[in-house]
């Protein structure tokens, strides 16, 4: 059974794993990827923002974090499953509690930063809701080539 839970320091190891797995499948580790990942509490949570574990028995197959730009908009980033995971929908659960803390807070948005190449996730989010708006010049991420926002209120 999968169990969303939150982010605790001691699964900052499992954190970092699952998301350099997805990046280097794909892209490639970025510096500032590297360092967020590499200090979660700090750089996330000591922040105002919040992380969720996908737990299922003793093992972490899954992340999602939410990254506080204001008090009520959110950058919704860090979303990963294993791969032997995924098709089971964990990223649905993993959204769903992002969603219902966003809602619970009363924020204005949610927005993320992604890449077309990551077909799956777009269609994801587009069935959340999730529109494109436009995507400034100087994102902290090189591979981004989309940018995406959630309407809350």
């Amino acid at each position: 059974m999968v169990t969303i839970i939150p982010f605790e320091e001691k699964y900052s190891a499992d954190f970092l794993k699952l998301n350099k797995e997805w990046l280097q499948e794909y892209f490639e580790v970025e510096l500032f990827d590297d360092h967020q990942l590499s200090h979660p509490m700090q750089e996330i949570i000591n922040k105002g923002g919040y992380i969720f574990l996908a737990k299922e028995d003793q093992k972490i197959i899954g992340t999602a974090a939410l990254m506080k730009e204001t008090d009520v908009s959110f950058e919704l980033t860090k979303m990963s499953v294993t791969r032997d995971s995924q098709g089971n929908g964990i990223s649905k659960m993993l959204m769903n509690a992002c969603l219902q803390l966003a809602k619970a807070k009363k924020w204005n948005r949610l927005f993320l930063y992604s890449n077309t190449k990551l077909a799956r996730a777009i269609q994801l989010y587009r069935r959340y809701g999730f529109v494109e708006i436009p995507l400034e010049t100087n994102s902290h991420y090189v591979r981004t080539n989309i940018k995406m926002e959630l309407k809350l209120s």
